[in-house]
Order: C-alpha cells, then sequence, then structure tokens
C-alpha cells in the first residue's frame, strides 16, 4: 500500500449498495487516493445503454463537476437549463432516485465553454460541501438540509476568471482546502480593487476561516489564472497541501498554511499559460503539468525553499495535456494529449515513455482519467467512453461505447463496483 494511500484511508467511508459490501467510495474530485484512481474490483469492461447498466438519471443541466459517492449517496453539482439556478443534487446510489435538490447559488453571468458548477463536490461520511463559480459555499447534511453557507466573492472580490472558477474543494482532516489563484483585476467586474490570490483552510463544522496563505507570484497576464485543484502529498513523511497556478507549484504546512517549497515552472515568463490540471501524488515526487501541453516534471519529495531544477528528478516533453490531469496507477502516469486525441504511458521513477497511442473519436479528450481494476476509463467531450487495459507494456482498448451526449467534460468516478459516468444530460450507473 502506498503512503499516500495510507493516509487518505482516514477519509474513505464504507459503503453498501448493489450487492457490494464495505467499498471504496469516491469522496473528492479525484477520488480516494486524490490520484485518480480506486482499489475497487469487479468493475465493467463493456456494456450497452440497456446491458450492463444498472440505472440511468437525468439531470437538469450540463456541468463539468464530478459525481462524489459516499455512504451510499451520490452527490452532483449541476445547472438548470430553465433558469440560471445552481443546484446540489442528491441521489440514491443503489436505485438512482434523486433524493433531494436544492438551489445553492445563482450564475450571474455566462461564461465561455464552461459554466459556474465546474466545481465537483466533497462528501466526509456526514456532511457534503458544495462551491460554484458565483464564490457560493455551503455545507450540507445527507439529508439535505443547509448546515452553513458564505459567498467568498462577497469576501474576497471577483473569482469568476476568464473561463469560469472551476477548482475543486480538497477535504482532509476536517478541513476544506480552497484555491483562489487569478489576476489582480476581475474579468467580469467593475471592481477598481487589487485582488489577491491565496490558499484557504476552512473549518468543516463551522464554515470559518482557519487560516488564509497568500500565494504570491511574479506571473503575468493569463497566467495569474487557475482553474487547477489542490491536493495532499506525504513527502517523505511530511504531509503537504500542494497548490499549481501562477507559474508554481508550492507545497504548504496544512496546519497554517506556511510556503514548506516553491518551484517556478514558467521561468522565461509566458503570459498565456493558465493552469488546467492539478499537481498528481506519486510514491517519491509529486508531478506538474506545464500549461498549455508544454511538459510534465517531477519534482522531488523533501525539498525546502526555493527550489531549483536540481530538485526537478525528471521532465517530459512528449505530448501532453492542456486540461486533463493525468492518472497515477500501480507507479505509472497516464497522460492524455487532449487536442491531439492521444494517450501516453510514462514510467513514473524516471519518466520513460512506455507507449503512446491515439484514443480515436471526433472530439477533445478533457475529462480526466480514471482508473482501477486493472482498467483504465476515457471519456471526451461528446460521451465517448473508451475502457483500456492498464498495462505499461502495450496500449490495448478493450471496449468502447458512444453515449453522443455533449457537453461531457466530468470524470467518471468509481464506487461500489459501478462506474458514475455523467454526460451533458444524464448520470449513468455501470455495473452488476
Amino acid at each position: 500500500m502506498t503512503r499516500n494511500k495510507v493516509l487518505t484511508l482516514m477519509i474513505i467511508a464504507g459503503t453498501s449498495f448493489g450487492g457490494v459490501i464495505s467499498a471504496t467510495d469516491w469522496p473528492q474530485w479525484r477520488g480516494p487516493f486524490s490520484n485518480g484512481s480506486s482499489d475497487e474490483k469487479g468493475l465493467p469492461a463493456k456494456w450497452t445503454k440497456t446491458e450492463n447498466m444498472a440505472w440511468v438519471c437525468p439531470l437538469p443541466g450540463p456541468a463539468a463537476a464530478t459525481p462524489i459517492i459516499s455512504n451510499g449517496k451520490v452527490f452532483i453539482s449541476s445547472t438548470d437549463e430553465q433558469n440560471s439556478d445552481l443546484l446540489g443534487l442528491c441521489i440514491d446510489a443503489g436505485s438512482g432516485k434523486e433524493l433531494w435538490r436544492k438551489k445553492l447559488a445563482v450564475a450571474y453571468c455566462k461564461v465561455p465553454r464552461n459554466n459556474m458548477a465546474s466545481s465537483s463536490p466533497a462528501a466526509d461520511g456526514k456532511q457534503v460541501y458544495f462551491l460554484f463559480g458565483s464564490g457560493d459555499l455551503a455545507a450540507l447534511d445527507y439529508e439535505g438540509k443547509v448546515l452553513w453557507s458564505r459567498n467568498l466573492q462577497k469576501e474576497y472580490g471577483n473569482i469568476s476568471i476568464k473561463y469560469g472558477y472551476s477548482s475543486s474543494p480538497l477535504l482532509y482532516e476536517g478541513r476544506l482546502y480552497l484555491l483562489i489563484q487569478r489576476r489582480h483585476t476581475a474579468y467580469r467586474s467593475p471592481e477598481s480593487t487589487t485582488l489577491d490570490s491565496f490558499l484557504l483552510a476552512v473549518d468543516t463544522r463551522t464554515g470559518e476561516n482557519i487560516w488564509k496563505q497568500p500565494r504570491k507570484t511574479d506571473a503575468r497576464d493569463e497566467s495569474f489564472d487557475a482553474y487547477s485543484s489542490p491536493i495532499t502529498f506525504d513527502n517523505n513523511n511530511r504531509r503537504e497541501i500542494v497548490t499549481i497556478g501562477g507559474d508554481c507549484i508550492i507545497g504548504h504546512d496544512p496546519s497554517d498554511g506556511r510556503e514548506l517549497w516553491r518551484f517556478d515552472y514558467n521561468p522565461i515568463k509566458h503570459d498565456n499559460w493558465r493552469q488546467i490540471p492539478m499537481p498528481v501524488p506519486g510514491e517519491e515526487f509529486v508531478y506538474g503539468v506545464r500549461s498549455r501541453g508544454n511538459g510534465i516534471f517531477a519534482v522531488k519529495a523533501g525539498g525546502k525553499g526555493i527550489l531549483s531544477q536540481e530538485h526537478i528528478a525528471w521532465t517530459f516533453d512528449g505530448p501532453t495535456p492542456d486540461s486533463g490531469t493525468p492518472l497515477y496507477y500501480e507507479g505509472h502516469l497516464y497522460v492524455l494529449d487532449d487536442m491531439g486525441n492521444g494517450l501516453s504511458c510514462l514510467e513514473a521513477k524516471t519518466g520513460q515513455l512506455k507507449w503512446h497511442n491515439k484514443l480515436g473519436g471526433n472530439a477533445p479528450w478533457r475529462a480526466s482519467l480514471t482508473a482501477a481494476d486493472g482498467k483504465i476509463y476515457c471519456m471526451n467531450e461528446t460521451g465517448l467512453v473508451v475502457i483500456l487495459e492498464a498495462d505499461p507494456k502495450k496500449f490495448k482498448v478493450i471496449s468502447s461505447i458512444d453515449f453522443n451526449e455533449k457537453p461531457s467534460h466530468a470524470s467518471i468516478a468509481i464506487a461500489g463496483g459501478h462506474l458514475f459516468i455523467r454526460t451533458g444530460r444524464n448520470l449513468y450507473c455501470v455495473g452488476k
């Protein structure tokens, strides 16, 4: 068992649905281990819209938020196509029945190729936390009662960056960690005040701040902006919260937010390197993706202060993603080339390319990869799902199904022996 798995098991709750007992939940965006993987077994390798399909639940509108599964319930953020409402939904994981929906915010503007329900919820077994691009943050119990709420935009100024705020909250040891990485002046607001960037720690019981850590950079123009999310990393047995954006990847102390280390991945200062993929925790390194498909780098564990190139174990300058976060699974990185419709497998310790191949389809592959049970699950913008063997020796497609329901941007979640697939119109639960 990996170091990150040991740490993350503290937030995993057992669940029982669909005949599966003590299965692993998917409590937040990148799953139980923060790297896109699960230890689930017996997952489906092929299906149709009628065979091996547990249920289908229509959704009120499209969004990029990934389904979250906890204690037999599915939580999902959504828009409402009939109005500007931003919703939190709870769906029974066993039957697909909608248990409740709550209007938690209102979308006050449109953003290009996105909407204000892109942040995935997070759940701890008792409470679920929803965050929207409007700045609204709310905690609800599993029966749908709002326990507390606040609006970060009212407190800290406009957070809706060019393509809409999309960072998901990180839930870790009773705290929510929220990244606000933005330029100094707002995109869609008459505000004249200077805006700051920061990492915020919020008490899950009260919704109050525990600390607010400034995140200063010398980035330029659009490179200030980050759509990425924080992750946890066990850095040589030193627990950290790692963030990326504004030209820097930074390790923070979870207790007080102070910077433990930082590395500038954009020394030339390109002014359009907005950051979308989040960092990826591994065994010995944390992996960062340079913006706009400009490579991957592996940061050695245990660093302090301003890191130099000596602290970088390896770099890979081949095809890399613009938006999808790489998958770490069984000692390898699986990396999308989302605009080129390609997928690469890298050895995580060395960065050695094991293989690269095309996934096919006629649309970009922007949703992040997920994996379990020796399988990798990929989905493109039209809802084409491709299932691959997680084999570093060869590229092998097991099966594929095209839901043909765009826009499909959410990652596939895994829990209870099932896949939870959010398309542009529906939430599908696949498995026996």
